[in-house]
């Protein structure tokens, strides 16, 4: 199936997911809202009232309704696809259930690793070295991209204006060819994702939680894995990684950040490229448009390594070159989460999100050093300094009571 005959199903499934994506969530909102099923403030965030979470279970049930019923549509059972749909509701209901009641690192990555070498096995993946090798870089890779969109989440529409871009450009290159129906997933996945951002996009009233974030990463990276597992030498990787630019920067450009500061590593903190582009002076939909464009560029040159327009070793080192410009700028932005403890801040400054005026200096206990105390600037939200991730778990940070 090709051109015409695939972009049909591809379609359908956007439109119904969109139009699905964007009813549900009112009443997920509405559900959390009664159940107290939100992100509370605090001196972490900049929202001034209890916001639902619930916005990635609407993701989810829009996006998998959309694909069987395409799938039921065309009469095509795809053992495969059934696997990465699977996994991919397990992980939401993993994310749900985090956010529900807060689960340990160790589980999280336990099942999101079962249910990537589920997908793997089913599903295959690029060769590169041969041999089991492969199967493991694949799967430490979902593991990974489905951990980074969950730090991603950090900015009201951020994560998923970044799957809409990723998930289209994926439709666009599943235009040469679908035979496993790929392109559906991740029509349905962008299409889910845009009818949630008429709820998300700034000021925010709804968030993804856990259960959204998880399932974006893992469907994007499993769907993106799967389609390339006929890719030979650096072709697959340089496509994934191209296309994953965003979320890869912004994990390196944390973790760095942590150890040359020496703060530990898997602490959660407001040190993210969103975050840094906000004190740089960006406002919030600046942001996201930032980070989008950015996302476009990579999908493109993503698209042109898979049509063999652009050798992926140039690609590579392209994309390496940039990723390496971009964070060096970013690390010297700095990386402030919260005030001072020293520094009494108003309920009002918080809310209104915005620094504009420096606090005062302060000198640290007999060190003869000097830091700057300085209130957060218009995070929307950050749900990493509320709760642990499989990468990020608690470090003394107080859980919103539930």
């Amino acid at each position: 199936m090709t051109g015409i005959s695939a972009a049909v199903p591809m379609a359908g499934a956007g439109v119904a997911a969109l139009l699905l994506g964007g009813l549900l969530t009112e009443p997920m909102r509405r559900f959390a809202l009664r159940h107290g099923i939100t992100d509370r403030p605090s001196a972490r965030k900049a929202h001034t009232r209890p916001t639902p979470y619930l916005g990635g279970v609407a993701v989810a049930l829009a996006t998998l309704a959309a694909v069987t019923a395409v799938a039921l549509a065309r009469g095509v059972f795809d053992p495969v696809l059934g696997v990465l749909l699977g996994g991919a509701a397990i992980v939401c209901v993993l994310g749900l259930i985090d956010d529900l009641r807060q689960l340990g690192p160790k589980i999280r990555l336990f099942v999101e690793t079962s249910t990537a070498t589920l997908v793997v096995v089913a599903g295959g993946h690029p060769t590169v070295f041969g041999g089991a090798v492969d199967a493991v870089l694949a799967v430490l890779w979902i593991v990974f991209i489905t951990n980074a969109f969950n730090l991603l989440d950090n900015m009201d529409g951020a994560a998923s204006s970044l799957c809409v871009v990723i998930g289209g450009f994926a439709c666009l290159t599943a235009l040469a060819g679908d035979p496993d129906g790929l392109g559906v997933v991740m029509a349905a996945l962008a299409g889910a994702c845009l009818g949630f951002l008429f709820h998300n996009r700034n000021p925010a009233r709804i968030f993804l939680g856990d259960a959204g974030s998880l399932f974006l990463g893992f469907t994007l990276a499993s769907a993106m894995m799967v389609r390339h597992d006929d890719a030979a030498g650096l072709s697959g990787p340089a496509s994934l990684l191209l296309a994953t630019l965003v979320p890869t920067l912004d994990t390196t450009l944390v973790m760095l950040s942590r150890y040359r500061e020496s703060r530990p590593l898997l602490q959660g903190g407001t040190d993210h490229i969103a975050h840094r582009l906000r004190r740089m002076g960006l406002t919030v939909p600046q942001v996201v448009r930032t980070l989008s464009a950015f996302a476009v560029v990579g999908c493109l040159a993503a698209m042109l390594v898979t049509y063999g327009l652009l050798a992926p070793g140039i690609a590579l080192l392209a994309a390496s070159a940039v990723g390496i410009g971009a964070v060096w700028l970013l690390l010297k932005v700095p990386a402030v989460a919260t005030a001072s403890p020293h520094v009494a801040v108003p309920a009002g400054a918080l809310a209104d999100g915005v620094a504009r005026t420096a606090l005062r200096l302060k000198h640290s206990g007999g060190s003869g050093r000097r830091h700057r105390a300085v209130r957060p600037m218009g995070v929307p939200h950050s749900r990493e300094a509320r709760k642990a991730t499989a990468l990020s778990p608690p470090a003394g940070t107080p859980v919103a009571p539930q």
